[in-house]
């Protein structure tokens, strides 16, 4: 074992300590029992010593369904860096999503404004069966990329499961990104089909969304209603849902082999074009693992998470819930108001995610006063860095509930740091690494520190093994320092801080990536973007920690000596580039000008010493 799993904390009173009967009644204490242990540092030890053991009781545990049985569990014939997870194995991994009875509830939903309703597993099951059937009808074959441009709704979520149903590849992008992004994603994925609403309700405020497919140049779409009738007119190749949505029999789900993608997701590149990340039928594995032992979701729960699918949060809720014969709570509308609380309160959810940037809005709005969250069992948080203070107030909030917090990213389909009820908890910071992941703190000269830049020491399964436009090994493997006995190590970019007692503290990113709202962008992203701004010459996009908590956007300008140099109008005209032409959930927290920016003799920006003058100037 690398470190020490304490059972007690030696440098901080815990937040939150389990009772011996909380854990016996959660998944990880079956675990423990399983293995005939009450120490959870020999059940994580295990998990990763005994790498194969352990996901062979997560398939079993699960009841991942095989259409062929697998020959072999992990193959390593080419190394860690190539691992052949469930080799000679056929499956659809749609299919380990309704192993729950068909009468009970898959999804209970709401749309800001309106009421709750409910689906049942065999209503999704029927409904993503229906989609696979009409995809077939309109000419789509294996393999074919289908995007998905529309909020998390239950109508969203059947598509999602009937595109895997069918073997076609899903293409998760964000509602919230305009036309360049949509546009940019669309052509990395060489998408063949978008499936969209008409238009975006936020409370009163109408957004358009099928206009955004059309202009980004979807080739065919695919346009559901925001509301009971379509609100635009459609091109001649586009279908409307209904008509789209013919009856047809029961679709038998196409089996192919583990490595084969079922979905595509984008997140930051470093050159500013997003990476392109293939998850295939082994990442929802991943993400229903991890939710089965650090979130300890169990049939019966009613799990709710602000998320989206073109984050890998929305399809991870998907495998999260159903393979683990639980309810998703969707809440299709803002999960900053009263309303998204007073859903969380009437649908009794007992497991919620947070971002903790909406938990500080919660706390500084007061807008949760007098709801009623005792259903609750314990919060998740991901995303961003999350703020002590904050994440106190919400376990008190609803009456002592463990927040745990999950700490990883869409290349590896889930976490590697995290959390345990097995352990006692202590706000804004990890407890263990993921069951199943190990890793090692490293400083500048690749040596052990406390403090520096995270490695995982692979294989875990479900973790990306290619890239659609960029270089794989050169990413994540290449020029890595060796590991603990020379074993190959993954890079993930990610500072953190081992504190005493086995407990650890996310300290942000290593790279030029920044989390803003719990969205991963990278500086180049959005520097690209304002270099459209007139009078700007050059910026370098920074993040800085708010003690702890989420990021601030600050943005260093070199403008024309002929222009403004006023930062709050710099920063009103960059906001409103980034509002427009790449995401307005951004927020420019300061713009500061001067005169150069700092460079290395390779002419590379300095963003990490752009990050020290900042902090040393408050």
């Amino acid at each position: 074992m690398r470190t020490s799993l304490n059972e007690f904390p030696t440098f901080q009173t815990p937040d939150w300590t389990p009772r011996p009967e909380q854990i016996q009644a959660s998944n990880i204490g079956w675990l423990m029992q399983h293995l005939g242990t009450q120490s959870y540092a020999e059940v994580h030890a295990w998990t990763v010593e005994h790498r194969e053991d352990y996901w062979k009781l997560v398939l079993e545990r699960i009841g991942v369904r095989f259409r062929q049985p697998f020959q072999q569990l992990l193959d390593l014939s080419r190394g860690s860096e190539h691992p052949n997870w469930l080799a000679g194995a056929k499956l659809n991994i749609a299919e380990s999503c309704f192993n729950a009875p068909p009468e009970t509830i898959a999804i209970i939903h709401q749309v800001q404004g309106g009421a709750i309703q409910k689906m049942t597993y065999g209503e999704l099951d029927q409904l993503s069966g229906l989609v696979a059937s009409n995809l077939k009808r309109c000419g789509f074959q294996a393999g074919d990329a289908l995007a998905i441009l529309m909020p998390m709704t239950a109508e969203a979520v059947a598509i999602y499961l009937g595109i895997i149903k069918v073997g076609c590849v899903v293409v998760g992008i964000a509602d919230s990104f305009r036309v360049p992004e949509i546009a940019t994603r669309l052509r990395i994925s060489s998408a063949k089909a978008v499936f969209t609403q008409d238009v975006l309700l936020r409370g009163a405020k109408t957004f358009p969304l099928y206009v955004n497919a059309v202009e980004a140049g979807a080739p065919v779409a695919i346009v559901l209603p925001a509301q009971q009738q379509l609100t635009v007119e459609l091109r001649e190749q586009d279908l409307s849902w209904s008509d789209f949505l013919r009856p047809a029999e029961p679709f038998d789900p196409v089996a192919t082999a583990p490595n084969v993608a079922t979905n595509i997701l984008f997140s930051s590149g470093t050159t500013g074009e997003p990476k392109a990340i293939p998850w295939n039928q082994t990442t929802p594995i991943k993400c229903a693992a991890d939710a089965h032992f650090h979130q300890d979701v169990q049939p019966g729960d009613i799990v709710v998470w602000p998320t989206n699918l073109g984050w890998m949060m929305g399809p991870w809720l998907i495998f999260a819930s159903l393979m683990n014969r639980a309810t998703m709570g969707i809440y299709s509308g803002a999960p900053t108001g009263r309303e998204f609380g007073e859903f969380v309160q009437n649908a009794k959810a007992t497991v919620l995610g947070v971002i903790p940037s909406i938990v500080k809005t919660w706390r500084n709005t007061e807008c949760m006063t007098g709801l009623d969250w005792s259903s609750i069992k314990l919060f998740s948080s991901t995303g961003e860095c999350s703020n002590a203070d904050d994440m106190r107030w919400l376990m008190k909030f609803a009456g002592g509930k463990p927040v745990i917090e999950y700490c990883g990213g869409t290349e590896i389909g889930g976490s590697y740091l995290g959390q345990t009820i097995a352990r006692p908890i202590i706000a804004s910071t990890f407890n263990t690494p993921i069951l199943g992941w190990d890793f090692v703190i490293l400083d500048e000269n690749g040596k052990p520190a406390e403090q520096g830049e995270l490695f995982l020491i692979p294989p875990s399964i479900g973790n990306s093994i290619t890239l659609l436009n960029a270089d794989h090994h050169q990413i994540y493997f290449a020029e890595t320092p060796p590991g603990p006995g020379g074993t190959l190590l993954r890079r993930h970019g990610d500072q953190v801080q081992e504190l005493a007692g086995g407990y650890w503290q996310a300290q942000g990113r290593a790279d030029d990536t920044m989390n803003l709202g719990g969205i991963k962008v990278s500086s180049a992203e959005i520097e690209r973007v304002l270099q459209t701004v007139p009078g700007v010459l050059e910026t370098a996009a920074i993040a800085i920690a708010d003690q702890g908590g989420p990021s601030l956007l600050v943005i260093y300008a070199v403008v024309n000596p002929s222009g403004s140099r006023d930062p709050a109008e710099l920063q009103t005209a960059m906001q409103k580039a980034i509002s427009q032409d790449l995401n307005p959930l951004f927020k420019i927290h300061e713009v500061i000008v001067v005169t150069a920016l700092p460079r290395t003799a390779s002419n590379k920006v300095m963003r990490r010493e752009l990050r020290k003058q900042y902090r040393a100037s408050k």
